[in-house]
């Protein structure tokens, strides 16, 4: 399954980063392909192009604030939650996929 995600948290900081690196890791030993973006104190990081969010098959926006451009992803499948879900449980959030 192709993937796309966004993660972002108040301070975009080190919750930001590390849900991004479970979503990553979690996806590959799951056989899966994915891409990150990261949105906090440095702004929009491995921004995800239309072309990236249109080949996925599911979208995960793992917030804890609002995302910018949320409606990029308005024609795609997606999961919304908090990103202590990512961290706490990330093998939940895939099996909802």
């Amino acid at each position: 399954m192709r993937i796309v995600a966004v993660t972002a948290c108040p301070t975009g900081v080190a919750h930001t980063y590390m849900a991004a690196e479970q979503l990553e890791q979690t996806a590959r030993a799951l056989g899966h392909s994915i891409k990150v973006e990261t949105q906090g104190a440095m702004g929009i990081e491995n921004e995800l192009s239309q072309a990236d969010v249109d080949a996925a098959d599911a979208a995960i926006i793992a917030a804890d604030i609002s995302i910018e451009q949320p409606e990029r992803f308005s024609r795609i499948r997606k999961i919304e939650v908090p990103v202590h879900a990512v961290l706490k449980d990330p093998g939940a959030l895939f099996a909802r996929l």
